[in-house]
């Protein structure tokens, strides 16, 4: 990309949700504190979203440019970004630009981005050339209601610094899981994630015991123990 196009990208803006700092909740990253930077907009519509104030019917809470969110960002001090959404990968180009804004910050050491498994990644992979991001692939199953949009390309482009996410809702979505992890082999950390509602954490740690899945990590949502499951901007 030129630079005149790189600075008319800048300039284009983004609508936003919130920028806030907190500690992460979910992934290899849990624990530590981070700078959230989550975008409106979603391509997806899945059932038991905890997020839907991230896309319509509800409305973007306001916009900013690639440079704002830069002098937002810096105004904290973790040295970890999750960049987020709804879909935060959903505006192309844009969103490359400001992946690469970001990781043109010398404060930030870690940038995952969190990706709902219906964009590909080709173009992100190689268009953000930072050692710095890396992605946490969010594979969706039948619960969901969106497993068929799935790009199961995506696996085979995920390395070894990246994740892949499980939501498990149900029995059927752990058998869903292990298949897709049969079948389509990824260097990425896979991640089980429980449905609260639905799937007791207690229960997917025997079914995860019962197949022997000592390669994928049971994945807790730490801020759903630390604050009330709808609380925003934790």
């Amino acid at each position: 990309m030129s630079k005149r196009e790189e600075a008319k990208g800048s300039a284009r803006r983004i609508p936003m949700v919130e920028i806030f700092e907190t500690v992460e909740g979910e992934g290899t990253r849990a624990g530590f504190p981070t700078v959230f930077v989550r975008l409106f907009g979603c391509n997806l519509r899945c059932t038991w979203c905890d997020t839907k104030y991230s896309y319509p019917p509800a409305e973007a809470e306001y916009t900013m440019t690639i440079p704002e969110i830069v002098a937002e960002v810096a105004r904290y001090r973790s040295r970890n970004l999750c960049f987020t959404g709804g879909e935060p990968l959903l505006y192309g180009e844009t969103s490359a630009s400001l992946l690469r804004a970001l990781a043109a910050m010398e404060q930030l050491t870690d940038i995952h981005v969190e990706t709902n498994g219906a964009i590909d990644l080709a173009p992100f992979l190689s268009g953000v050339d930072s050692p710095k991001v890396r992605y946490v692939c969010d594979w969706k199953l039948s619960d969901s209601g969106e497993s068929q949009r799935m790009i199961a390309g995506n696996l085979a482009l995920l390395r070894e610094c990246d994740e892949l996410k499980f939501v498990i809702g149900s029995e059927r979505d752990f058998e869903e899981a292990v298949r897709v992890l049969e079948r389509y082999p990824t260097k990425a950390l896979p991640l089980f994630s429980p449905v609260w509602e639905t799937m007791p954490p207690r229960r997917l740690v025997e079914l995860m015991l019962a197949r022997g899945l000592s390669g994928v990590k049971l994945n807790m949502q730490l801020h759903k123990i630390i604050w009330d499951p709808a609380t925003r901007g934790v």
